[in-house]
């Protein structure tokens, strides 16, 4: 399995003055799906932060999302060791297949391929 990016995910009921603000340090709207805005960094793509109002098909807003190439050996590395899922395996209408689980310290990841 290979991670492909790493993406901090803030909450925020500000999402136009926070896409602003990481505008200033030069981050570029990449994604909008109105309940979430992916702003990255043009100089390397991989660099980025999404600002999340809510989650719209998933129980909680997770703190950060894992991009890994191969989604369902993941979720079965996870489901196998005993952590915990908080959020089924599922494809999603954005074109992602993702599941969500809880690290030792109670942050919630999320685990996604693109489809």
């Amino acid at each position: 399995m290979t991670v492909r990016r790493v993406v901090p995910n803030i909450q925020s009921e500000a999402v136009r003055e926070s896409q602003e603000f990481y505008g200033l340090l030069g981050f570029e709207e990449v994604m909008n799906h109105g309940w979430i805005v992916t702003l990255a960094s043009p100089s390397d793509p991989t660099g980025q932060v999404s600002i999340m109002t809510g989650d719209r098909t998933a129980p909680v807003v997770p703190d950060m999302s894992v991009e890994v190439d191969d989604v369902d050996a993941a979720y079965a590395v996870m489901r196998d060791s005993g952590a915990e899922i908080v959020h089924p395996l599922q494809d999603e209408e954005w074109g992602v297949r993702r599941f969500f689980v809880r690290d030792p310290n109670g942050r919630v990841v999320n685990v996604l391929s693109h489809r």
